[in-house]
């Protein structure tokens, strides 16, 4: 069995937690609960007739206060980077944590999240910022941890990246016609 260690990083509040709860057990809460330090957790997936184990790093929110600490991003095979599409300062943390990440890991694959896509009418991340973050040649998903849009598929394109194998189809979620 293949076991490969994921980071979820992001600002505070933007949904990690719960796109972790949505995909490793299919539920969400409305109750928000800040993570301290880090929770792992872990599923196993088949992909391409492997068991791949996924330990996903629950890692707490970055904001003003609290950098994101580089020594629980090594030996990491990917990362996704969460923004919530309501908060458009979350986007900025996330280009500077992406940043962070890439320095302290180099070139492993990573998957940008734009969460909340259940409150899409209130978003204030705009079509025009998604289209700059694609410009970067960044893999660029939408999701609702709340109704699980997206959040499979998301996983699965991450996935498929850090074991190296190309993408089956367009995921389902991604950031066209959005």
């Amino acid at each position: 069995m293949i076991e490969k260690k994921i980071c979820m990083l992001g600002a505070f509040a933007v949904g990690k937690t719960s796109l972790v709860r949505r995909f490793v057990t299919s539920c969400f809460s409305d109750q928000y609960q800040t993570t301290i330090g880090v929770t792992v957790d872990k599923k196993t997936l088949s992909m391409d007739g492997r068991a791949v184990t996924l330990v996903l790093w629950d890692l707490y929110g970055e904001d003003e206060f609290q950098k994101l600490r580089r020594s629980y991003l090594r030996g990491s095979s990917g990362y996704l980077v969460v923004l919530d599409g309501m908060r458009r300062a979350t986007l900025d943390i996330a280009l500077h944590i992406q940043l962070t990440a890439a320095d302290t890991l180099g070139p492993v694959p990573f998957v940008v999240l734009i969460n909340k896509l259940d409150r899409r009418a209130d978003w204030e991340v705009t079509h025009e910022d998604l289209a700059q973050l694609a410009q970067r040649g960044w893999t660029v998903l939408v999701t609702s941890a709340k109704t699980g849009q997206g959040v499979e598929e998301a996983f699965a394109v991450l996935t498929r990246a850090v074991l190296g194998t190309p993408p089956e189809t367009p995921p389902a979620g991604t950031t066209d016609g959005v």
